[in-house]
């Protein structure tokens, strides 16, 4: 490391990065580096992806935790360690302070999946949930560190946390072909600090793209002087920072080449495309990659793009929901609301025009009471699923045909 004449901070450089490859070796999975033919068709590009949602925790912070906490003296573990988290970072200092012997307290937002709280409880480390946000939650563990006398470890602002995150790109650049870029998901910036450092030590030519949610683009701001709000409910709470990392800053603003924003519709349409077509689970942040290229197609298109899915921690309920609402904008599943005379058969007769073109009814709603309609006609709420907004379309013009009139309710 080097020492920052103005700052008097350590700053990490390429030989750490590699130094910390050689320390986290054989505790830390090599994971695997994978050619994404199916999102590389749809696509135009030539997509990689860095399975780091096969990590022991589902998330690649296990690198740079590890690589922090092995470093620690005697006495520093006898101290004992406090960091604040939405979760990865949590589970990657929990689970490699409980292998070396050193009690971990994390402080978590309240905002943070249950799965995320879970999985760190059951690795060993006491959890406190305060705050809405990162840094609420980081001021929460300001305050027990005082108390406690413990050692604090940051997310994503140490010289150790970003040497171990960039491990990824040297595994990357040993496994993969020549990349035209890389396209990093970006929080506080440490991931994509420690990335860039190996990245342009080993192949200046790759470009190093950071990837940001509209509704956090802290980093953005940081770089660009940009005045944009940060906040919200984001799909990306792993990469939900509102003010970027002060040494990780001064590292993005020299090795980054671009840092695009992307909408949460766009996220969700990663996700879902990952996991449908690609068969890859990630959260939010591990699909900001995908979502950087499904906002500016042709930027990418014929590129070599290295993609980190950085994390697989999603709540079950929510992707659920992600997925359900991915087949109704694509017209998969839509609800029509189908007018029909107060009479013996039409519920069947509805029925069986949808079964006739291959639809297949999930839920039906029959509503006489709460409706404005005339008092003998009444109307059906019917669910369907079909093969997309073509089959869709072939139903909806058979039911006008036989007489209905017919309305999409929603998708």
């Amino acid at each position: 490391m080097t020492t920052d004449a103005t700052t008097k901070t350590l700053v990490p450089t390429p030989a750490d990065v590699t130094a910390a490859a050689i320390r986290i070796e054989g505790h830390v999975a090599r994971t695997p580096l994978v050619r994404a033919e199916k999102l590389s068709a749809l696509t135009g590009a030539d997509i990689w992806l860095k399975l780091e949602c096969l990590q022991y925790t589902g998330a690649f912070k296990e690198r740079g935790a590890l690589n922090k906490l092995a470093q620690l003296s005697e006495s520093e573990r006898k101290r004992g360690v406090i960091a604040a988290s939405a979760g990865n970072h949590a589970q990657g200092v929990a689970f490699h302070a409980r292998a070396l012997g050193i009690a971990a307290t994390i402080v978590m937002p309240v905002t943070t999946p249950d799965v995320k709280i879970r999985q760190t409880r059951e690795l060993g480390a006491e959890v406190i949930r305060a705050g809405h946000t990162f840094d609420e939650a980081r001021e929460h563990a300001s305050i027990i560190e005082r108390e406690r006398g413990l050692l604090f470890v940051h997310p994503f602002d140490d010289p150790d946390i970003i040497a171990g995150q960039g491990t990824i790109a040297l595994e990357m650049l040993d496994d993969g072909p020549p990349f035209d870029a890389m396209i990093i998901p970006v929080g506080g910036g440490g991931l994509i600090s420690g990335m860039s450092l190996a990245v342009k030590d080993k192949s200046p030519s790759t470009q190093i793209i950071g990837v940001q949610t509209e509704l956090f683009p802290s980093m953005a701001n940081a770089i660009d002087g940009g005045v944009r709000e940060t906040g919200g409910d984001t799909l990306a709470e792993g990469i939900a920072v509102t003010t970027a990392g002060i040494l990780t800053r001064d590292i993005v603003r020299k090795n980054v080449d671009d840092i695009v924003l992307v909408n949460e519709r766009i996220l969700e349409r990663a996700l879902s495309m990952l996991m449908n077509e690609q068969k890859i689970l990630v959260e939010g942040a591990g699909a900001a990659g995908l979502a950087a290229i499904l906002s500016d197609p042709v930027r990418f298109k014929g590129k070599t793009i290295g993609l980190v899915a950085c994390g697989g921690n999603i709540d079950a309920r929510l992707l659920s929901m992600i997925l359900m609402r991915d087949l109704a904008r694509s017209g998969r599943l839509a609800r029509l609301r189908v007018q029909l005379l107060d009479m013996p058969g039409q519920l069947v007769r509805v029925a069986s025009i949808i079964a006739e073109l291959e639809g297949n009814v999930i839920d039906v709603g029959h509503h006489r009471t709460y409706s404005d309609l005339p008092a003998k006609m009444t109307c059906m709420d019917v669910t369907i699923d079909t093969q997309g907004e073509v089959h869709l379309r072939r139903i909806i013009d058979s039911l006008s045909a036989n007489g209905y009139a017919v309305e999409i309710a929603a998708y």
